[in-house]
Parts: C-alpha cells; sequence; structure tokens
C-alpha cells in the first residue's frame, strides 16, 4: 500500500514537472520574442509600427517598419482559409463519425491523415503550378499568386487538423444522447443538427482553433504562393505578404543588433500574442458552452 502511494505521487510529480516545463518553455520562447522586439521601439514609434502600412527597412535616409498591411494580409488568407476548411472539415468529420460505414472510413481515414504529412514546400509548390495558373485563368487575374491561393493551400493544410479532433469530439457524443433522440421520433437529420453537433460543439471548435492555428503559423506556403507583395490588399484576388513570411525572408539575412533585427522579433511577437488571443477566446467560449450542457 505504501508502495502503491509512492508510486502514484511520483507520477504526479512527473505529470507536474512536464505540464510545468511546457509552460516554462512557452514563457521563455515569448519573453525571448519581447524582451527583443521591445528594444525595436527605441527608435520606431508604436503607432508607425502598428498602423503604417509602409514595410521598408532598407529604405535610403528613413527606414519604415509598418506592419498594417502584413497583418491584413495574414488575417485575410486565414479568413479565406477558415471560410473553406470549415464547412468541409466539420462536414467530412460528421460524415465520417455518424454516417460512413467502417469499411469507408478505414480508407478515408488513412487518407484524410496523409495529407498532414506533406511538406508545405510541396503544397507551396502545387499552389505555384497548379492551383495559381488555375486561379488565373478563371477569374481573368495576370498572375494567380494571390490571397485566394494562400488561403486554397492554407484550406487543405488545416483540414486532417480540424477533421481528426472533430470526428473525435463527434463520435465522443454519448451514444444514450443519440438513442435518446430516435425515441422521441427524430430522424438521422434532426438528431445530427440539434443533439449530435451542440454535444460535440465544444470539442469542434477547438478542432476549428487548431486548424487557424496552423493557417496563421505556416510559412513556406504562403512566402510561395502569395505573391509577396508588401502593399495594403483590397481583396483576395491581391498579392500578400503574411507576417511570417516576411519573417522568414529577412531575419536570415538581417544585420544582427539593428533595428530591422528588433523589428522581426516584434513582428513575431505579436503574432504570439494574437495566436495566444485567439485560444484564450475560443477556450473561453467552449468553457461556457460545456457550462451549459
Amino acid at each position: 500500500m505504501q508502495m502503491r502511494r509512492l508510486i502514484d505521487r511520483a507520477i504526479k510529480g512527473l505529470f507536474f514537472l512536464a505540464a510545468f516545463l511546457s509552460v516554462m518553455v512557452l514563457l521563455g520562447i515569448f519573453g525571448m520574442l519581447l524582451i527583443n522586439g521591445i528594444k525595436a521601439f527605441a527608435v520606431i514609434e508604436l503607432s508607425d509600427f502598428f498602423f503604417g502600412s509602409d514595410w521598408n527597412p532598407s529604405a535610403y535616409g528613413k527606414p519604415t517598419f509598418g506592419i498594417l498591411s502584413m497583418l491584413v494580409s495574414t488575417f485575410l488568407v486565414t479568413l479565406g482559409a477558415m471560410l473553406i476548411a470549415i464547412p468541409l472539415g466539420v462536414g467530412a468529420a460528421t460524415y465520417l463519425a455518424q454516417v460512413a460505414s467502417n469499411k469507408t472510413r478505414l480508407i478515408l481515414k488513412p487518407i484524410i491523415e496523409l495529407l498532414a504529412a506533406i511538406p508545405s514546400v510541396v503544397v507551396g509548390f502545387i499552389g505555384i503550378v497548379m492551383v495559381g495558373p488555375l486561379i488565373a485563368r478563371v477569374f481573368g487575374l495576370s498572375n494567380g499568386l494571390t490571397a485566394l491561393n494562400g488561403s486554397i493551400l492554407l484550406a487543405v493544410m488545416s483540414l486532417p487538423t480540424i477533421i481528426t479532433v472533430a470526428e473525435d469530439a463527434i463520435r465522443a457524443v454519448p451514444h444514450n444522447f443519440i438513442e435518446g433522440s430516435y425515441a422521441l421520433g427524430a430522424n438521422q437529420w434532426t438528431t445530427l443538427m440539434r443533439v449530435t453537433l451542440p454535444a460535440a460543439f465544444s470539442g469542434i471548435i477547438a478542432a476549428i482553433i487548431l486548424g487557424m492555428g496552423r493557417a496563421i503559423g505556416e510559412t513556406m506556403t504562403v512566402l510561395m504562393a502569395t505573391g509577396n507583395a508588401l502593399a495594403m490588399p483590397q481583396g483576395f484576388f491581391d498579392p500578400v505578404r503574411t507576417m511570417t513570411a516576411t519573417i522568414a525572408i529577412e531575419l536570415g539575412e538581417v544585420p544582427y543588433g539593428t533595428t530591422h533585427y528588433y523589428s522581426l522579433f516584434a513582428v513575431g511577437a505579436l503574432l504570439f500574442i494574437i495566436s495566444l488571443g485567439i485560444n484564450l477566446i475560443a477556450e473561453n467560449i467552449a468553457a461556457r458552452y460545456r457550462y451549459k450542457a
């Protein structure tokens, strides 16, 4: 009995240590970004950084460090990706969890999960040689390397995460809920819309947020397939450059310790804060819904 208690305490301590180290690593990354990013504002005005749309750190005379165009581009591409991925992902997850036969599920599930193993550079290459030219032909554009191209590719990359997590959430709904709905005379569609999906709502929200995080943090695909234009986008048919693409392009060649160097850390810190904020908001929404359920 005493040995079992010691083992239980050791396991609890191990789990606590793992959680503590995870939090400390996260705080360490954020602290590194924040400490270096703050140094940029010794030279750059906050208003110019957040509300300026001109990013030209190598300009002769007076470099500019406005990230508004990159911020809008990041949200535009992510919004387009979610508009495509959410209905497809939740629909596919619902089909796999509630409608498809076991044989069909065994065939489709590995194929969907295999999409997550495709390297982002390969997805970007497909966007350049296939999706981009198709968009240009369909919409009569001179160039298909646009925000729409990036949105489509990011949607494809987000789908495996959304489908897998959402399917697990839907399958985790107690079967008694479904049987009770059928017993009251509801058909399969009504049961699905009024019982199953609402009961799995918190898990579906988690799936969407994970997919959104994949889209916001993606680098190579948007770097290759969106045109990398440092200008304020007017819509999905304009070329854009996201925050992640800017960091990837410039950080490797920027001189250490310069304002340009520290400004890229500031961009990274802002990206970190945005991702953290989205996750906190989603968790709050999901927790409220779980409480009501």
